[in-house]
């Protein structure tokens, strides 16, 4: 008796029915919203400044020293954009920022001039950004941990190095540029530099394999290296990169103090991580944007800026920071769990 054959199995894989994506404004709508609600809040906080203290708000001087302040913030949280965005977290910013603005500082480092300070803040910026980078990709390390472990180390030898003390640069090259007389048009030089990093940043997360690496990294490491891409060597990159822009703030808070000292950069990582996710960046990881970090820059600024002008205490100004990123951080969820 002849047993019935089965017919044969269909093992074509079966494909989901693609979604449309919608009109193209829609699409337009949906990635512009997070940016214009960020500029929603920004022309608010910049109404309150012109009821609250008018004169004193809308001065050129104190706009000015906004743009100023938030331009050594800024450099670190561009590079922080891209640390979060392939999933990773650097708590060690601001320690950073300390050793390397003391470490150019020095009076042996002083005696090479200019480019003396410049380079010692950068490379300073980048060894530690290389130290983060091994302990974290090769040596297979909790980014949280290795940063943290960075933290404590690099405040411990900025206070060892200064002593406690200040280190007042007398580098007339240096200290030119934090003068108004080096303002072109207006703006401050620190500015420019801030947005010369800016655009950079921008272009290299949005329009270069190194982005989408970064990117890709974020949403799913272990695909991204099934794919082919050397992750461990991207993390690395990232974290060099991270410490580079440490480097620059380094550089740049120098010139806006005319010192270097040990307590530099305090909470500079808390501010830094809390503008990226308040502007889009995702904590998880896979997604990052430049324009929404900077607009959240701006906006933790703006807020500290109306503080001290309306003499309200830091300790309020810290609870509206909190308030902040919690909305932030709702919006994100439920942003998540609408697309």
């Amino acid at each position: 008796m002849t047993q019935p054959v089965s017919p044969p199995r269909d093992n074509t894989p079966k494909l989901s029915p693609q979604v449309e994506p919608g009109p193209w404004w829609a699409v337009v709508a949906r990635a512009d919203v997070r940016t214009l609600s960020l500029l929603g809040v920004l022309a608010v906080l910049i109404l309150i400044g012109g009821i609250t203290k008018p004169d004193a708000f809308l001065d050129t001087r104190n706009l000015q020293l906004v743009l100023t302040q938030a331009s050594v913030i800024g450099v670190v949280t561009v590079g922080m954009t891209f640390v979060i965005t392939s999933g990773g977290i650097d708590l060690s910013v601001g320690a950073i920022v300390a050793l390397a603005s003391v470490w150019a500082t020095t009076v042996a480092t002083q005696e090479y001039g200019f480019a003396g300070i410049l380079f010692t803040a950068v490379l300073v910026g980048v060894g530690c950004g290389l130290v983060n980078g091994l302990l974290i990709a090769y040596g297979a390390m909790v980014p949280f941990i290795a940063t943290l472990a960075m933290l404590a180390s690099a405040r411990g030898l900025a206070l060892q190095i200064t002593d406690g003390n200040t280190q007042v640069v007398s580098v007339e090259g240096v200290l030119d540029l934090g003068e108004r007389d080096s303002y072109v048009l207006g703006i401050p030089p620190l500015v420019m530099m801030f947005a010369v990093v800016t655009i950079i940043g921008w272009l290299v997360l949005n329009r270069t394999t190194f982005g989408r690496r970064t990117v890709a990294v974020g949403g799913n490491a272990e695909a991204t290296r099934l794919a082919g891409i050397d992750v461990r060597r991207q993390r690395l990159y990232l974290y060099l990169l991270s410490g580079l822009c440490c480097g620059i703030a380094a550089f740049m808070l120098i010139i806006l103090s005319g010192s270097g000292q040990n307590t530099n950069g305090n909470l500079y990582e808390l501010d830094a991580i809390a503008a990226a996710i308040i502007g889009g960046t995702l904590l998880s990881g896979g997604r990052g944007t430049i324009t929404g970090s900077v607009l959240g820059v701006l906006i933790f600024i703006t807020i500290q800026n109306l503080f001290a002008l309306n003499n309200l205490q830091s300790d309020v100004q810290q609870i509206a920071k909190g308030a902040i990123i919690v909305a932030a951080v709702l919006v994100q969820r439920r942003t998540a769990n609408t697309t």
